[in-house]
């Protein structure tokens, strides 16, 4: 699970990595045209919408994936080394419970929104819930991989 894991982790830090250089540059972009030549350009806005959600999706993912995560560390480690296990175990069921939850909720949104077109783009509404649940997918598989070597760690 690891190798499979390791390449998609790759492909959410050059997507992320990619999307915020965009973002960084159309922010740019909009902001001198607006305030240069007083000529906004309306695709900005719809633009960077779709890339802080990408950015902001798959770097939660990412941070499962590194065990960046905010967590309660001071508590954990007054925990005994078999309390450690399950409380690190728990964290992971529930990472796992909160990516079915955006899954099926983004796939419902993204369903229900599938004739409806973004504004200006006119790309899909629903591709702002098809990144969701891609992101929760990737959070599930992370999560799934941190149980196995945990159990992996405990029966050694």
């Amino acid at each position: 699970m690891k190798r499979p894991n390791d390449f998609l982790f790759r492909v959410l830090v050059i997507v992320a990595s990619v999307s915020l250089a965009v973002l960084s540059l159309l922010v740019i972009y909009g902001v001198v045209m607006r305030y240069v030549f007083s000529d906004a350009p309306d695709f900005v806005e719809p633009i960077a919408l779709l890339l802080v959600i990408v950015i902001a999706m798959f770097g939660a993912a990412l941070k499962v994936r590194e065990s960046g995560h905010i967590g309660l560390d001071s508590l954990v480690k007054s925990l005994s080394p078999k309390g450690q296990v399950v409380a690190e175990a728990f964290q992971h069921l529930c990472l796992i419970a909160l990516a079915v939850a955006i899954f099926f909720g983004s796939l419902q949104m993204a369903e229900t929104t599938m004739e409806d077109r973004i504004p200006i783009l006119g790309l899909p509404e629903a591709l702002r819930y098809v990144i969701p649940v891609i992101a929760s997918v990737c959070i599930a598989l992370f999560s799934f991989e941190h149980l196995l070597a945990l159990f992996a760690r405990k029966n050694k």
